[in-house]
């Protein structure tokens, strides 16, 4: 190392000596002007002050040009890289249990601090803690995995089943019925039956073995209408509900609105000739026990998603083999003389006035319903055939169009004079029993993958705006949307009228319903 002074006094150099020569490490310029010897008695003195830092910077580069490794500490700018080889080290120990099995016997502590307090009382080498840390993951996965799936069977169990409180109302009406002049009353009066066939008024037909449902479908309807008295409602029901369903209404008026309830049994059409598909679903052992027998038993649930078992469960509601479910696919027959209906579900609420619903023009076409192929939505607004039918079966895939656009049940405008044109019936019929001859392997969801081929080219799609979906399916619904929406379909599991019901979706149906009736507090329905 060496200390150079200019003779013009104008700059210090100093440098040092490598295989390459002299390498300057510090060059100081000094101004122009006159320079005095205090000054410069200063400036030498720092020098000398920094000059074994200098030597020392100067031994460390040349240590590692000699060793190949870096040997200057962090303050210099140095980075230690003994931590790095340590991390590549751990991975490739993991990457080599990956492949291997695990011991048998391995115990597992059951919980994150109880494997560190192993790991230091035992002195583990990190192939054993490898290991250890791969069975703990393996293990909570599964728990989780039978966890979700535990879940999601009880809440196919849970929205299977009827409440108590609604079991409780139809026994009571149903009594009520029996004992209560007031509710075997003639449903409508007979002045006015012959509005029941008036193609002036507004036709809504609900088919439902659920009264308090059928309260809140019609109450919304009439007080959502701007014109309530041209409403005309047809409750269709089943035989073990229709005592308990009339005495409701008749107990119950929504005037000026008129309210017809029917039973199956009393529609003179629906003999064993008419619907003999229907009667095979309902009475075929192998169809019940797919329906109402073992979910889980023949279930590969290791290579099953929980969201897979969730559709699957869906698609196994027993309510797809009801009657009343499939009742809509007769409504020209059941209804002959009107001309047009709207047909609503029962887990429905109006909440705008659907007079404008009898303007719109179907070209010709047969139904009306919303479209449910356009919207970003997995759950609901993403549907395409494909995500119905089975299109490795050879029937599907030579007839129909996997990216074909599905559509909705659940709030539909019928045109039944367009209606009867057709063979909508004997299709959905010819398609039912293809589908019960293949073992239902065609495919398995209910009462719409058999509307979806007879209804094709019969379909006219409305304003999304008049029917959102999904309220009983996901929990994140954008409340904004339920509000503009002109019915709001709670499809899917969580039934407001449930306890899985989601709880900031619920107050849209319980707005509805009258809970300072007596018959509700008898039976505890109370508002949550």
């Amino acid at each position: 190392m060496q200390l150079h002074i200019s003779p013009s006094m104008r700059s210090i150099t100093i440098s040092s000596s490598s295989s390459n020569g002299f390498i300057d490490l510090m060059k100081i310029k000094v101004a122009a002007r006159h320079i005095s010897y205090r000054t410069l008695f200063h400036t030498i003195l720092i020098l000398a002050f920094l000059l074994p830092f200098v030597f020392i910077l100067t031994a460390l580069v040349t240590l590692e040009d000699c060793l190949g490794r870096r040997l200057g500490p962090r303050l210099l700018g140095r980075v230690d890289d003994s931590g790095q080889r340590l991390v590549k080290d751990f991975y490739k120990i993991l990457n080599q249990v990956n492949k291997e099995e695990i011991p048998d016997g391995l115990k597992l502590p059951d919980s994150y601090n109880q494997l560190v307090s192993e790991i230091k009382s035992n002195q583990y080498d990190a192939k054993t803690f490898a290991f250890m840390l791969r069975a703990m993951l393996e293990k909570f996965e599964k728990e989780i995995r039978e966890s979700k799936f535990a879940e999601l069977m009880n809440k196919h169990f849970a929205a299977s089943s009827i409440p108590k409180g609604i079991h409780c109302l139809s026994l009571r009406l149903t009594d009520e019925y029996s004992s209560n002049a007031l509710a075997r009353k003639q449903l409508p009066s007979p002045e006015l039956l012959p509005l029941l066939s008036d193609n002036s008024y507004h036709h809504f037909v609900l088919s439902t073995d659920n009264i308090l449902a059928a309260s809140v479908v019609v109450t919304s309807t009439v007080q959502s209408s701007l014109k309530p008295e041209k409403i005309v409602f047809h409750v269709i029901t089943d035989k073990k509900t229709y005592a308990g369903m009339h005495s409701w209404f008749a107990l119950n008026s929504v005037s000026p609105a008129i309210v017809e309830v029917k039973g199956v049994h009393q529609f003179d059409w629906l003999t064993r000739e008419n619907v003999p598909v229907l009667e095979a679903v309902e009475n075929s052992n192998g169809i019940r026990n797919y329906y109402h027998g073992n979910h889980i038993a023949g279930a590969n649930l290791s290579t099953t998603t929980p969201r897979m078992f969730a559709s699957k469960l869906q698609a196994r509601s027993p309510k797809y083999i009801s009657l009343l479910n499939h009742l809509r696919i007769y409504l020209p027959e059941l209804f002959p003389n009107l001309d047009k209906v709207v047909f609503l579900d029962d887990d429905i609420v109006i909440q705008r006035d659907l007079s404008p619903l009898w303007e719109i023009d179907l070209e010709g076409k047969v139904n009306g319903a919303v479209e449910t192929c356009k919207g970003e939505d997995e759950w609901v607004m993403s549907k395409h055939f494909k995500n119905y039918f089975n299109f490795s079966h050879p029937l599907i895939a030579k007839n129909l169009n996997p990216d074909e656009c599905a559509w909705a049940y659940g709030m539909n405008i019928f045109d039944l004079r367009a209606w009867r044109k057709t063979n909508i019936r004997e299709t959905y019929h010819s398609w039912l029993k293809q589908n019960l001859k293949s073992n239902l392997t065609m495919w398995k969801l209910g009462t719409l993958p058999p509307a979806l081929i007879a209804f094709k080219g019969h379909v006219h799609p409305i304003d999304p705006s008049w029917h959102m979906l999904g309220l009983g399916y996901q929990n994140n619904t954008d409340i904004e949307n339920v509000k503009r929406a002109a019915v709001i379909h709670y499809n899917g599991q969580s039934k407001p009228w449930l306890q899985i019901g989601f709880e900031h979706l619920r107050p849209f149906w319980t707005k509805y319903v009258n809970y300072s009736n007596d018959f509700l507090r008898n039976c505890h329905i109370l508002e949550s």
